[in-house]
């Protein structure tokens, strides 16, 4: 008989109302985890996945996915916001990016989550040039984004300046970008590693070390003294004139930007040498001044009366005097030396002074030049010490 009937054949309510209450309650046990179980989009700094949960907030959903939240990561909706079937979630994991910016190192916390969003985040330019492709995922930690802004330069070089707008780090690649290439030798105002700055000016100077040059010295010549008995002391006789040599240095030059910038001298070579001027001094000792008997001596300031010819090369002779007695024709100042032209006994009495005077102080300017002519016949100025006079 069917299990719905009893022994004798009646039917029974009592197993039948069982039965139902039991398959209502899995009825309603699978409507509630049908309606409980949610399929949720999980989107992770760009990184979507599809989570089934039974979470019924922001919060629940992320920890059945096994995702720790810090702090500082961007969720949304927010985690205690309610979810329902279809929900997607947007979580932006906290970052720690190191920047170097315009050559300034930090380091920002950032939940954008690629190098695009960290740079307008940051608020650069957008022709910044950015060490990274801007569509390059960071990492939570050890990212690392080196961006260099716009900048104006001035370029000083080769005679030119020029003004640009760079994005270049550092110096050595403005200089690059220039096609300014530096010689061994050539010097930038700025080090080619230093960081760029707005309006910063940089300076080229071409250096070049290859030249020489070679000047020309005069060598002093030495003097010579020798010394004569056939002179009298004080005078003095040029036996031959000194000639200064000539010396040749050589020297090594820098020139920057074609000027010259300092030297150094490498060699030395005497060309022309020197030739030494060779002097006689006299060693005779001067005769002294004998007095005249006194019946043959004439009056003090006078002459014999013998004429003198007429007065030859009289303007020399006055230049010569102005020096050796200031152009006192009769000066007498003991020292042995008589007259404008400062003759001595012997050579005044030897060239034929006598006929006129004692001395040349007693004798007239035309007497005194009528001897001095003829000493300078055959002596030339060399026995006056100012004959250098005769050509001032």
């Amino acid at each position: 008989m069917s299990k719905f009937f009893t022994s004798d054949g009646k039917f029974s309510f009592v197993k039948v109302g069982a039965q139902l209450l039991v398959l209502c309650a899995l009825v309603v046990g699978l409507v509630a985890f049908v309606g409980n179980n949610k399929t949720i989009t999980l989107n992770v700094d760009g990184k979507v996945s599809s989570v089934q949960t039974f979470g019924g907030t922001v919060g629940q959903v992320v920890k059945s996915a096994n995702l720790e939240l810090n702090p500082a990561d961007r969720v949304s909706p927010s985690v205690d916001a309610s979810v329902q079937n279809g929900t997607v979630i947007n979580v932006n994991k906290a970052k720690e990016v190191k920047v170097s910016l315009d050559g300034s190192e930090k380091t920002v916390n950032t939940t954008a989550q690629d190098v695009a969003g960290l740079v307008t985040e940051l608020g650069v330019a957008s022709a910044s040039s950015v060490s990274a492709p801007k569509d390059a995922q960071l990492s939570v930690a050890g990212s690392y984004v080196s961006i260099s802004t716009p900048k104006t330069v001035s370029l000083v070089a080769d005679g030119k300046v020029d003004t640009a707008t760079t994005t270049a780090a550092t110096v050595g690649k403005v200089l690059e970008d220039a096609g300014l290439v530096l010689g061994a030798n050539d010097r930038s105002s700025q080090p080619v590693n230093a960081h760029v700055v707005n309006n910063m000016v940089i300076k080229v100077s071409r250096v070049d070390t290859g030249q020489t040059a070679v000047a020309t010295e005069d060598v002093p010549f030495e003097t010579v003294t020798s010394e004569s008995g056939e002179l009298l002391k004080g005078e003095k006789e040029v036996t031959q004139k000194g000639a200064a040599g000539k010396l040749e240095k050589t020297y090594k030059l820098v020139l920057v930007d074609g000027r010259e910038a300092s030297r150094t001298l490498v060699s030395e070579t005497v060309a022309v040498q020197p030739v030494p001027e060779k002097v006689t001094v006299g060693t005779k000792p001067k005769p002294v001044a004998q007095a005249a008997p006194a019946a043959s001596a004439p009056a003090a300031g006078a002459n014999t009366g013998a004429a003198a010819p007429a007065m030859m090369n009289e303007a020399m002779w006055d230049k010569i005097a102005q020096c050796e007695s200031t152009g006192n024709w009769s000066i007498n100042s003991g020292n042995g030396y008589y007259g404008g032209l400062q003759f001595d006994i012997r050579t005044w009495i030897g060239a034929g002074g006598g006929a006129y005077a004692p001395n040349a102080s007693l004798a007239t300017k035309a007497q005194q030049i009528d001897i001095a002519n003829r000493v300078y016949a055959q002596r030339g100025l060399q026995p006056w010490g100012c004959g250098w006079a005769a050509t001032s």
